[in-house]
């Protein structure tokens, strides 16, 4: 049963949405931007939720009929759009949207379309779309959750008002994932330093054996790196390959890494690492390496996160990322 005070930090988008229901001015289209795990399901299912809660408040009540067909799934006046192929095509919009939108509501205020992954949408899908969105019934409303807005066109971003879904506070995650989710101390911690304000990467990460094992893969390559021969590096190289899904988390683990490294070297303050257990060997790095040394490396990794975006050969961009760090060696 989900209302807004459940919903881990975005208190200005949620207070635009409540004061949107408040005053009754609630738009006809909403995009919800944000990476996965950002909370854009949350927001727009609690949105919905409470505009259609019979209660008529800025909480859904979670109790009425209405709140509890929505928690079960079963809403006759809240669809959400689904797909089958890789893209939502013109049919997947013409059939579930257009078709449907000029049926009045079953027993609610309104019709409310939730298309998730909207940024899948082909051209075509988006320009069937649009002229749903020019001249929508007053009862209908359409929510668009999108990890990015490039693939989207101008006229539908200028028709919708987009709520950028910002990162969230470290220690808010960690509170919650130690409150609710029973996580110890220093996982949460960790899950916490490494998710970049994502409550959805924090608590897959704090709740996944498989992360530890990654962890503990990259911190055995970090721990030994500076005595490594060449052929030992692309030994390690091999170890990220097997794992190229998981890259961009590997790469994070390595900034958080040379990020302690740095903020040692700097306050000399081992209750500051987030990586408490290596304390010896990142103060060694930190006694080894100048702070330009440092920084070059951080900036090594975040332009190999870059290359590997660009679709910049794999194996190479690791291999000249791994060797940068070691050339990065003192100074």
């Amino acid at each position: 049963m989900q209302d807004f005070s459940q919903i881990i930090g975005h208190e200005s988008i949620i207070k635009h949405l409540q004061n949107a229901i408040k005053s009754g001015k609630t738009s006809h289209a909403y995009i919800f931007h944000g990476e996965d795990g950002m909370g854009k399901k949350s927001l727009s299912f609690v949105f919905a939720k409470t505009l259609q809660c019979n209660e008529k408040s800025v909480q859904p009540c979670n109790k009425c009929k209405s709140c509890k067909q929505a928690d079960s799934e079963n809403h006759p006046d809240i669809m959400w759009i689904t797909h089958e192929k890789l893209s939502i095509g013109v049919d997947d919009i013409r059939t579930q949207i257009n078709a449907d939108i000029l049926v009045k509501p079953y027993q609610s205020r309104y019709k409310i379309y939730i298309i998730d992954e909207a940024d899948k949408m082909t051209e075509n899908a988006q320009n069937a779309l649009l002229k749903t969105i020019e001249e929508p019934p007053e009862y209908a409303i359409i929510l668009l959750l999108a990890c990015s807005t490039q693939s989207l066109l101008p006229t539908i971003l200028s028709r919708c008002v987009v709520l950028d879904l910002k990162p969230i506070d470290k220690q808010l995650i960690k509170e919650h994932l130690m409150e609710k989710l029973q996580i110890p101390d220093y996982v949460a911690e960790i899950a916490a330093g490494f998710c970049g304000g994502n409550v959805g990467k924090a608590i897959k990460y704090a709740s996944s054996d498989d992360f530890e094992i990654k962890k503990e893969d990259i911190f055995h390559i970090l721990r030994y790196i500076d005595e490594m021969e060449h052929h030992e590096i692309i030994a390690g190289i091999k170890t990220i390959s097997e794992n190229k899904s998981s890259v961009y988390d590997y790469i994070d683990l390595m900034m958080l890494w040379f990020r302690d490294v740095l903020m040692l070297k700097a306050t000399n303050d081992p209750n500051l690492l987030l990586f408490k257990d290596e304390f010896q060997t990142i103060k060694k790095q930190a006694k080894i390496r100048s702070y330009d040394r440092i920084e070059n490396i951080i900036k090594a990794l975040e332009e190999a996160k870059d290359k590997l975006k660009a679709n910049v050969n794999f194996d190479i961009t690791i291999e000249l990322m791994l060797l940068s760090i070691k050339e990065n060696y003192n100074g």
